[in-house]
């Protein structure tokens, strides 16, 4: 089975609290829930990881590095456009990293500085979009 890691980065946890009218009122536990049943229904085994440490989400990926892990999903979130040592941690990792926004951060001016070192992104459908990376990623892996 195809396993996947699903990374929120900082600030998702004030999701559906604070800057309603750009990312809507669901809440980080309501996506992540959605995103479970995705991978449930797709056969896709996920976890699901938040941090407002970036540290934390390197931690994460080199974690994921050494054990079973085929892919990961990130919604850099407060990372996006950063450029500290998350950029280069997705570089060494040996599986795909697929950037996924719930909005489209471009239309608001934002150019992600995570993307050039992603496999690939989905940007806009809202928490479906996660669903179309998992199920990219499952083609992926399992052909």
């Amino acid at each position: 089975m195809t396993k996947v890691l699903v990374i929120q980065g900082a600030g998702m946890n004030m999701r559906g609290k604070a800057q309603v009218e750009i990312f809507g009122p669901t809440t980080l536990d309501q996506m992540n829930e959605q995103i479970l049943g995705y991978g449930e229904a797709l056969g896709v085994d996920v976890e699901v990881f938040h941090s407002n440490i970036e540290g934390e989400v390197v931690n994460a990926l080199y974690d994921a590095h050494e054990g079973d892990v085929d892919a990961v999903l990130i919604n850099p979130a407060g990372y996006t456009t950063g450029t500290g040592p998350l950029l280069g941690a997705i570089g060494q990792v040996r599986y795909p990293v697929i950037e996924v926004h719930a909005s489209n951060p471009t239309s608001r001016g934002t150019i992600s500085k995570v993307l050039p070192t992603c496999k690939g992104s989905v940007y806009g459908f809202g928490v479906y979009g996660y669903y179309l990376a998992l199920e990219a990623v499952k083609h992926m892996v399992e052909g």
